[in-house]
């Protein structure tokens, strides 16, 4: 029988972050060959994986990140099974990892097949389900680039949310984060009209028509009712028309302005729990 080492022991279990006893049974098994035993962890994560596979990932970690030169943003939601793991401080750790490693990748689907420490995102993810014993996947991940991007993460990393601003200029930092904090609270559905689907306008629409008929309004009046409506829908769901959060006399565009005329937002993100 080969002799383990607790050196060895060490050494897998910060490679993998398993627990020290299942580094030891995984070097037992595999006699010593360093290559195998993660290979055996791994194998497990695997078995636990494939029993949680009907389990839904509702808890977790957002995280949200921006480059030193403020100009790509990421956000990255490492979902788990509990509330109690989310807020595990190791679990926290490799969620703030992933989105470092995200900035590298254009996608999801890119970015799970990135190099982890010699395995891939997705290996690290099921290595990991075996250690925790619950699922762990990504469940969100989004990414953006402009002039000046900003972010915000929730209490409690349940929410991550990326601005973009056309422009980097004084006093950017602090607007930045203040919409980001706006798209966290109000999670609008586009930043602005031209970014709603047509099918949720043609829906929002026939809604307004159908109340409107129940009201007891002419039929040749709802057109033009409707789209008063509808403009109401874009002012609460699209970001730059909505009520700036911390000065409902504002508009988040024309709060934006406050930092120069032609700052604009141009993109943002948001990423969840559940």
């Amino acid at each position: 029988m080969v002799k383990i080492t607790a050196a060895e022991v060490n050494k897998l279990r910060q490679t993998t972050g398993a627990g020290m006893m299942d580094c030891k049974k995984a070097l037992v098994e595999a006699e010593g060959d360093f290559e195998k035993a993660i290979e055996i962890l791994r194998k497990k994560g695997q078995k636990v994986a494939a029993n949680r596979a009907d389990r839904e990932s509702t808890e977790g970690a957002a995280i949200a990140k921006v480059n030193d030169a403020k100009t790509i943003g990421v956000a990255v939601v490492l979902g788990c099974e509990t509330d109690f793991v989310g807020k595990n401080e190791s679990f926290v750790s490799l969620a703030n990892k992933f989105a470092d490693l995200a900035f590298k990748y254009a996608d999801k689907e890119s970015f799970l097949a990135a190099d982890f420490g010699g395995m891939t995102v997705a290996e690290k993810l099921i290595e990991q389900t075996g250690v925790i014993g619950e699922k762990i996947e990504i469940t969100g991940f989004e990414k953006i680039e402009a002039p000046f991007v900003g972010s915000y993460i929730h209490a409690g990393n349940k929410i991550a949310t990326l601005v973009g601003l056309s422009a980097n200029v004084d006093g950017a930092e602090e607007v930045a984060k203040d919409v980001a904090m706006q798209v966290a609270a109000m999670n609008p559905i586009a930043l602005d009209e031209a970014g709603v689907d047509a099918s949720v306008i043609d829906k929002e629409i026939e809604i307004a028509k159908d109340q409107l008929r129940q009201e007891g309004k002419p039929e040749a009046m709802l057109d033009n009712i409707a789209k008063g409506k509808l403009n109401r829908f874009f002012k609460d769901n699209t970001l730059v028309n909505q009520d700036f959060i911390k000065d409902s006399k504002s508009s988040v565009a024309n709060y934006v302005k406050t930092i120069g005329k032609d700052v604009k937002v141009v993109n943002f993100k948001r990423v969840a729990l559940g």
